[in-house]
């Protein structure tokens, strides 16, 4: 099914509406889903690229289990049309990576599917929404990748039920080195030397990687910027790759069941390679700009 087959199955009459008639002001929490299966998984590879990237080495998510990823989708776009993730952090705003608008720029052709997990059987659940405006960081430099981090609006609100809910972005006073329990998910391509993308969302544990040793010279040699999170392992296996940008990296709070969205999915190189994590934007570091952007108004419009 393309990607405007898709657009059309969700906006069948009864397909497009929510089970709730809000989010009840929570956000990073997984709902019950009905007969939900326990989170079990044997871990492979995964993999990285400059530009859009994608989970290798993970294995198919459970519908519902991150409610608040979201796929761009774009006529145009091979792979049924998703060109990038996302993640819902409020009713009428998405999180994703400022690069992803730099080969899909028309906006007018934008569509965002919401509370799906596998595009080809998309649920009773899943809603599709237009995009209103997408706002960059003014900062954004496609040549290193810096500011990588972008919000877009929806043309309408959308409702929370078990299968969409709201992600938590970074507190500024979070400390996200105490988190251990971390994973991304999106879906981009499942194998490091394939252009094969799946329908089905695919998830992966990752450790968090010391951005100093990131650093290093047999690393990434410098090119880790202040802003940037780097996640996956040593060596490698398991990483984002094309495919999966603007997707979160989310890692799960220390105390209490909700998940918090640290990361956005920006850039690698390669996929899944020793030494060559996923490198993602912090959302702590923009947690000020995107507060204050979703309220008032564009920075750059991207159209």
């Amino acid at each position: 099914m393309n990607g405007l087959g898709l657009l059309v199955l969700l906006t069948v009459p009864g397909l497009a509406h929510g089970l709730w008639d809000n989010c009840g002001g929570s956000c990073g929490l997984r709902a019950p889903i009905p007969a939900y299966a326990p989170m079990t998984y044997s871990y492979g590879n995964v993999a990285y690229d400059y530009g859009s990237t994608r989970i290798v080495g993970g294995t198919g998510a459970k519908p519902g289990s991150w409610p608040w990823i979201v796929s761009l989708q774009h006529p145009w776009a091979p792979h049924l049309g998703h060109f990038c993730g996302g993640s819902l952090i409020s009713t009428q705003w998405v999180l994703t990576a400022a690069h992803c608008f730099d080969d899909y720029n028309n906006i007018t052709r934008m569509y965002v599917v919401i509370g799906a997990t596998q595009f080809t059987q998309p649920g009773p659940a899943a809603v599709v929404r237009s995009v209103r405006q997408v706002l960059r960081h003014p900062y954004y430099n496609p040549g290193n990748m810096k500011y990588d981090i972008a919000i877009l609006e929806l043309d309408h609100p959308v409702q929370c039920n078990p299968y969409i809910q709201l992600a938590c972005v970074a507190h500024p006073t979070l400390k996200i080195s105490d988190l251990n329990n971390c994973w991304i998910a999106g879906w981009g391509e499942v194998t490091a030397k394939s252009a094969e993308e799946g329908d089905l969302l695919q998830e992966a544990k990752v450790q968090l990687i010391d951005a100093q040793l990131c650093n290093t010279s047999d690393w990434y040699a410098g090119k880790v910027h202040i802003h940037n999170l780097c996640a996956g392992y040593p060596q490698g296996k398991i990483d984002s790759c094309q495919g999966d940008s603007g997707g979160p990296l989310m890692c799960q709070d220390k105390n209490a069941d909700y998940w918090w969205v640290v990361g956005v999915t920006s850039w690698g190189r390669g996929c899944a390679r020793a030494k060559k994590p996923g490198v993602y934007t912090s959302t702590q570091y923009f947690y000020d700009w995107i507060d204050l952007n979703m309220h008032e108004g564009p920075v750059e419009n991207a159209s």
